[in-house]
């Protein structure tokens, strides 16, 4: 698979420019900790070999931890970012170049380059919709479908962000990490904050180590090695930028949030399309039915008919060029409320504890190792493709509707009785 990189030059050249810069900072650090410090003048010259062992000790656990986080993160940055596969409309539209994506340019009587090509697909059997209606609830615009990316001709799943510095949707984007090497989302986050951790402690090592030999340097008469003054402040550069960013990344981590969700968060809204019982309707929320209705005259559908149910479910039968429907159909489909978040709220705040579990793991080894990917990666929770229960739970109470999703074994004993 090759690399996804930025669709930028200067981007590109960044991320290949400081890895290197980086690999002669820990070099450097090295030779100075090491070679300066201890073996020179804590061994040889004041015979301090406890202090000596444990500084040596301390360096290549935190040095090794680092340069295992920071592979890890490099890797899925680059090769495993968690990009949406393109809708057959994008993937047509790209190509290959260098090894990367690019998007080939519009001809000038191409007709998918006009803008109103850009617009959702308005085919009831839109190829994706069924990874929506299939769930218990998503994210949606004010008709109920799902929200839809013009560049990548895809239904957008919840937290899926488009990027324009690689082309592409990601699954829970946080930021393009030019320190480290592309893009840090969902594959990658967990790796990152461990990086960002094990880099803020090697550089506290380095710092005590050189500014412990400094100051016996200073009460000793001599004169201050120019190399440990080099070292202190490189490493308080790179030490502050890294806890800086670690603070910043477990402060989302425990909110379950992203860059890209702390954006405008206390005045954000959410429209969730949360599946109800069959027949629901009330005038403080519309409704929505799955799979969408085709009209005679096209592929499309009828908003408003699928918006307004009776008690009993059905299609209202003053549908228009709607098409009848069966009760085998009706019974078929399924019945979302489109409902609205509070300002500030966020849907998939689980509280701190699940929240650090759902990116770190449940198991401690997972949190100091960088072996597995975050629990939140597998989308297989059938309720909706990240977990947000709380805010579910919320919604239906604010609303009166039923707690819990719906089940289907009303529904099944239905359908027994119609084919009886």
């Amino acid at each position: 698979m090759p690399a996804i990189e930025s669709t930028r030059a200067a981007s590109r050249w960044t991320t290949r420019i400081v890895p290197v810069f980086l690999a002669a900072a820990v070099a450097y650090a090295t030779y100075v900790v090491v070679a300066r410090v201890c073996l020179n003048y804590l061994l040889r010259s004041l015979h301090e070999d406890g202090t000596a062992v444990a500084l040596l000790v301390l360096y290549f656990v935190f040095f090794v931890l680092m340069i295992a986080t920071y592979a890890r993160t490099l890797y899925s940055a680059n090769f495993n970012p968690g990009v949406v596969p393109l809708g057959p409309r994008a993937a047509s539209q790209q190509g290959t170049k260098d090894g990367r994506w690019v998007r080939r340019p519009y001809g000038a009587h191409d007709i998918e380059g006009r803008a109103y090509e850009a617009g959702p697909d308005e085919d009831p059997d839109s190829p994706g919709l069924e990874r929506f209606y299939s769930r218990d609830a998503f994210v949606c615009e004010n008709d109920g479908r799902p929200k839809w990316c013009s560049e990548c001709c895809n239904w957008k799943q919840d937290r899926v962000h488009h990027s324009r510095e690689i082309g592409r949707c990601v699954y829970r984007m946080d930021h393009y990490c030019p320190w480290a090497g592309g893009m840090i989302a969902e594959s990658s986050f967990k790796f990152f904050v461990q990086f960002t951790t094990y880099t803020s402690l090697f550089c506290a090592v380095v710092l005590g180590a050189t500014a412990y030999a400094l100051r016996r340097q200073v009460q000793q008469g001599a004169s201050p090695d120019p190399f440990l003054l080099a070292a202190i402040v490189i490493a308080a550069f790179f030490g502050l930028f890294a806890f800086l960013m670690t603070v910043t990344s477990i402060r989302y981590l425990l909110q379950n949030m992203t860059n890209v969700d702390i954006l405008s968060y206390r005045h954000k809204v959410y429209q969730l399309a949360v599946r109800v019982p069959r027949g629901t309707r009330s005038d403080q929320f519309g409704t929505i039915e799955y799979p969408l209705r085709k009209l005679d005259n096209g592929p499309t559908y009828r908003k408003e008919a699928n918006r307004r149910l009776k008690p009993n479910g059905r299609v209202p039968e003053d549908r228009g060029d709607t098409p009848h429907a069966s009760s085998r159909d009706d019974l078929a489909t399924r019945t979302f409320a489109i409902l609205e978040t509070r300002p500030g709220e966020n849907p998939w705040d689980l509280g701190p504890w699940r929240n650090w579990q759902a990116v770190m793991g449940t198991n401690p080894l997972d949190w100091v190792l960088p072996i597995r990917h975050s629990p939140c990666a597998n989308h297989e929770n059938p309720e909706s493709l990240y977990s947000m229960d709380r805010i579910l739970n919320k919604l239906r109470a604010r609303y009166g509707l039923p707690a819990g999703p719906p089940s289907d074994e009303s529904t099944l004993v239905e359908m027994r009785n119609l084919r009886s």
